[in-house]
């Protein structure tokens, strides 16, 4: 089961700008969930003159029971904001944050 659980999945139904990978060994898990790989997926929506290129970036977290995006942040970044997110979540212990809220909300899903 892909789950994309934003209020208008259509942001995000095509392929990403960008991608950062943030874990793929396929050994870690949450709740019983087996992850097998993490991202973060840059989408560019449109560009304004003044405030620049307006982002949204996801998290993507796939595990045996199913993979799940969700928004992690949007907004005029500016450039680089794909790299800045993924240096913070690495460097703040932010992946395991990600991956249990991403797991909760496909426990719920499931259900």
């Amino acid at each position: 089961m892909n789950i994309v659980d934003l209020h208008d999945p259509t942001r995000v139904d095509r392929t990403p700008d960008a991608v950062e990978v943030l874990l793929s060994s396929g050994n870690f898990f949450q709740n019983n969930f087996k992850i097998s790989r993490v991202e973060l997926r840059l989408y560019s929506e449109h560009t304004d003159e003044k405030l620049g290129v307006f982002s949204l970036i996801t998290s993507f977290v796939e595990t045996d029971k199913g993979s799940i995006e969700m928004i992690y942040d949007e907004g005029f970044r500016g450039e680089g904001s794909l790299l800045r997110a993924s240096k913070f979540l690495k460097s703040n212990l932010g992946i395991s944050g990600l991956i249990l809220r991403s797991v909760i909300a496909l426990e719920e899903k499931l259900k």
